[in-house]
């Protein structure tokens, strides 16, 4: 893991935006851009980090996190589902195919809990029981282990100001933004994915109390999972030791995700609406280093990353041998 004196060298080098210019127009979402040549896509995985449908600061060294923890992640779930990963040209880039990103995402949700206005234990607190088309029972408390994990869709926010929203089964199939037959593939693939990954998370000391899917048709029409998968970023991850001793107490258990950072800015009073405040130094280490801790845990291997270069410039050096 890198170390704290490393991290805060590196704050005001965190990688906010990557232009190529040889590469043409730039794309960008909440926390990527990415480029696309002939067939397939130049995915950079910057260091932007978002909450509540907004960006709201950068972290140190977060990008290659994730893009490293979704290449483990793709090449252990490749039996279940094919995905998009070709190949990682740098630690921050990964080169993808083309494909037709489906109007949905998936969320598969083991527990209930959250603080976002999709959030299952928000919704359930606010009064409702039947929640994305799933009735649940009264006297449920927070952070409680559901029966079974449930799968719960909500739209797909696109661009920097992209919002998701809750939707059901019957309304996704009501206004045909996929067929039935992708929509049931979906729903399988989805559920055998957590059960992969809650797996793997448990011998790590996690638990994975839920997670988001993106999913899209290839050329050829057939389902493929995109973007990125069981990240910190992705989903919650819960210090196993912590989980039953922080509840007796009336406490969480203890974040390994970006859960982490949305808890602080509740603290502060912004969940969304009006100006956002600024991350403190602290916090930035906090979740660099929990994010890398996550990544060391899961995968049994040191994170490691080349400091001598600014990140960018290693960047545009590892992209441009694709020119």
């Amino acid at each position: 893991m890198i170390d704290k004196k490393t991290i805060i060298k590196n704050i005001p080098h965190a990688l906010k935006i990557v232009k190529i210019s040889k590469l043409g127009k730039r794309q960008s979402g909440k926390v990527r851009d990415w480029y696309t040549k002939d067939n397939f896509r130049i995915l950079i995985a910057t260091d932007r980090i978002s909450a509540f449908d907004k960006i709201l600061g950068l972290i140190s060294f977060r990008g290659a996190v994730l893009n490293k923890l979704s290449e483990f992640w793709f090449e252990r779930t490749r039996d279940i589902v094919p995905n998009h990963m070709i190949g990682i040209v740098d630690p921050n880039v990964m080169l993808v195919s083309e494909c037709k990103a489906l109007p949905i995402e998936i969320i598969v949700r083991g527990y209930i809990t959250g603080v976002t206005s999709t959030s299952l234990w928000k919704l359930y607190y606010e009064g409702q029981r039947t929640i994305y088309g799933i009735k649940f029972p009264d006297g449920l408390k927070k952070h409680q282990k559901l029966k079974k994990p449930v799968v719960t869709p909500t739209t797909r926010g696109t661009g920097a100001d992209g919002h998701d929203e809750p939707i059901t089964k019957k309304e996704i199939l009501k206004q045909k933004l996929i067929t039935p037959a992708i929509y049931r593939q979906i729903e399988k693939v989805a559920l055998a994915l957590f059960e992969r990954g809650t797996k793997i998370a448990d011998k790590a000391g996690f638990i994975l109390a839920d997670t988001k899917y993106e999913f899209g048709l290839d050329k050829q029409g057939k389902l493929i999972l995109i973007d990125e998968i069981h990240t910190p970023d992705s989903s919650r991850f819960w210090d196993k030791k912590s989980y039953k001793r922080n509840l007796k107490k009336g406490e969480d258990p203890e974040n390994y995700d970006k859960e982490y950072m949305r808890l602080w800015f509740a603290k502060q009073g912004y969940t969304g609406r009006g100006k956002a405040p600024q991350m403190p130094e602290k916090l930035i280490v906090d979740l660099s280093q929990r994010y890398m801790e996550v990544y060391e845990r899961l995968t049994g291997e040191k994170f490691t990353q080349d400091t001598s270069k600014p990140q960018l410039e290693r960047i545009v050096e590892n992209v441009s041998k694709l020119i």
